[in-house]
């Protein structure tokens, strides 16, 4: 026979060069000649073959049986009938020495390793021909012989690698539906496949599928963990970070990279004052896309360039373009936070009586905004609101609305005024279609009805289609959170939510908050909190001495969404080491919040607030 094809990844057989199949003979005559071909061209002793053949009791005349099976394999592979060069004999024992191109476990290994380095496409067809090669289960009829086992499993292996590398191909080749679809069903049957389930996660977030895609890595994480017993693979833990935060290095290589490139290109040719005011949206974009850090070095960068150019008019612009609304009373960056407000202040000095309002209101809404948490500056938000209005500027007045809603918290008790604020936040954004302020009027709405005791899911099931809709990654930490909150989730779940989330400002000590009222909390997890969450965690444990030195200096809590429940605390913390004037401290700071409960940061709900404080003296 001049050319034939041996074929084990699945019924064993050889196929001749006009595709009619070849007799092998019996069971024991396919045995022999798999048994040397896994030997990879080695030799295998007669003795081993005839071990291997009959494991239990060989017959007399074995070995005069495995030479005429050799003969018998020799008629049907080699057409030259001289020196054998396929099926050799060398010392006591024969050796395979079949061509790579007339095995198909030889070609599967050899197109998986053509295929690693190649590019994209080439790769998608090697592996493509690899996989086409599988008839069925290899060696199956050999499944319960001792060689065949090992055998069984390296191929098991190779098959279901081959099948990730293929969709790791097709991914980035833009070709995800049929990555979906095999890694679906890769998932199903190797549910211990880590690079399965990342690679699925990835394919539905590059088809659009966030929601999907966190979904399938939590279902990984509870088959790896609840199941199998197994600590998932880091990088999983990784991805679902990159997904929360809208890594831009997680979408298709082939997706927008020309489409970029082309652009960028183009725009090097206009002048540079336009490029710092375009830039300037980009690096918005950028911060509602949850490249948060990234977006704040630029934005002080762009800044920086502006004042550069001596006009306070296109300083204002730059720094107004910036109108992403914060859902969170404590800066990401605090440094970087004042840095803008002080190079706000200078454009205001630098414009005076002249310059536009809009900028104007743009610049003291900045100012109030970006000093959320730290000070006072409700009257430059309620001065850009009044030029907002004036001069009927939608996106403006939610710019200004958004300034005073994060000013808001001059007082305890002011959740029914941010109620207000973010209704009408929304009303506008709806109806001039701005998505971004409208997800932050909606999660804004979520914390107030918190603190009113008014829990819900209408607002947060918005957020989350628009963050799907529009790629707004860090909206669904908050949501993530308050369903958490108000449905009791696990503490391991928020502390992660939290950890996953890239933000700074809503990250330190809050998985320590939420842990509360539980068991006690390592006095280095509370971050900024543990002025006021110390003495109650000393009083409860009945170290009262302790509890009332740290009361004497206790200072009033931050004007942010967490002030009601770190008086709480303070407050739960005088009753507990007998402390009055501490008490006296909390129980008027909260007077005005007595309807409240302690929930209106949607992250950590300590209860109603009225049952804690003594009857209003009636004098």
């Amino acid at each position: 026979m001049d050319t034939w094809d041996l074929r084990v990844l699945g019924p064993v057989g050889v196929v001749a060069g006009d595709g009619r199949p070849v007799a092998l003979g019996g069971r024991r005559q396919r045995e022999l000649l798999c048994l040397l071909l896994t030997a990879r061209g080695r030799v295998v002793g007669v003795e081993r073959l005839v071990d291997e053949l009959w494991p239990d009791d060989p017959p007399p005349r074995a070995k005069g049986a495995v030479r005429t099976f050799v003969s018998d394999l020799r008629r049907a592979l080699e057409a030259d009938r001289g020196r054998p060069r396929v099926l050799v004999t060398e010392g006591a024992g024969y050796a395979l020495r079949a061509p790579a191109e007339n095995v198909d476990v030889r070609r599967v290994e050899r197109w998986v390793e053509e295929s690693r380095g190649a590019p994209p496409e080439e790769a998608a067809r090697l592996l493509s021909g690899a996989l086409a090669q599988w008839r069925g289960e290899p060696f199956e009829e050999f499944a319960d012989a001792e060689w065949a086992r090992a055998e069984r499993a390296h191929l098991a292996e190779l098959r279901v690698r081959t099948v990730e590398r293929l969709a790791q191909a097709r991914l980035d080749t833009g070709a995800t539906d049929e990555a979906v679809a095999a890694l679906n069903a890769l998932v199903d049957t190797h549910p211990w496949r880590e690079e399965a389930w990342r690679l699925l996660a990835l394919g539905l977030y590059r088809g659009g599928r966030r929601r999907d895609a966190l979904a399938a890595l939590a279902r990984a994480r509870a088959r790896l963990v609840d199941e199998l017993g197994l600590d998932p693979d880091p990088r999983l833990a990784e991805l679902e970070v990159g997904i929360l935060r809208g890594d831009p290095a997680l979408r298709s290589p082939s997706s927008v990279q020309d489409v970029w490139s082309n652009a960028a290109a183009a725009y090097a040719s206009v002048s540079a004052r336009s490029r710092l005011e375009t830039t300037a949206v980009l690096i918005s974009d950028l911060a509602v896309s949850g490249a948060v850090a990234a977006a704040a070095r630029q934005r002080l960068e762009a800044i920086a360039a502006a004042e550069r150019f001596g006009d306070p008019e296109l300083t204002a612009r730059v720094i107004g373009r910036f109108d992403v609304p914060g859902v969170w009373t404590r800066s990401d960056d605090p440094a970087g936070a004042a840095a803008v407000v002080a190079a706000a202040e200078r454009t205001l000095d630098r414009l005076g009586d002249g310059g536009s309002r809009a900028a104007r209101a743009r610049l003291l809404a900045t100012v109030a905004m970006e000093s959320r948490g730290t000070a006072d500056r409700g009257p430059e938000a309620r001065e850009a609101e009044r030029i907002a209005r004036e001069l009927g500027d939608p996106r403006l007045l939610c710019t200004a609305l958004a300034g005073r809603l994060m000013q808001a918290f001059e007082r305890t008790g002011l959740a029914a005024e941010r109620h207000g604020l973010a209704t009408e936040i929304i009303d506008l954004a709806v109806d001039h279609d701005l998505s971004t302020f409208e997800i932050h009027g909606r999660i804004s709405r979520m914390q107030a009805l918190g603190a009113l005791g008014l829990f819900g899911d209408a607002d947060a099931a918005r957020v989350d289609a628009l963050a799907d809709t529009f790629d707004r990654p860090l909206a669904r930490v908050f949501t993530a959170l308050y369903r958490r909150m108000r449905d009791g989730g696990p503490t391991a779940e928020a502390a992660g939510i939290l950890a996953r989330s890239g933000m700074a400002g809503l990250a330190g000590g809050a998985a320590a908050l939420v842990s509360l009222p539980g068991a006690a909390v390592p006095e280095e997890d509370l971050g900024p909190y543990a002025p006021w969450v110390l003495p109650w965690l000393a009083a409860r444990t009945g170290d009262r001495v302790r509890a009332r030195v740290l009361l004497d200096s206790v200072p009033d809590p931050p004007r942010d969404l967490l002030q009601e429940a770190l008086w709480l605390l303070v407050l739960k913390a005088a009753r507990l080491a007998d402390h009055p004037g501490a008490e006296r401290r909390a129980t008027a700071a909260l007077r005005p919040a007595a309807p409240e409960r302690a929930a209106g940061s949607a992250v950590i709900d300590l209860g109603p607030i009225a049952p804690w404080l003594p009857p209003p003296d009636p004098r």
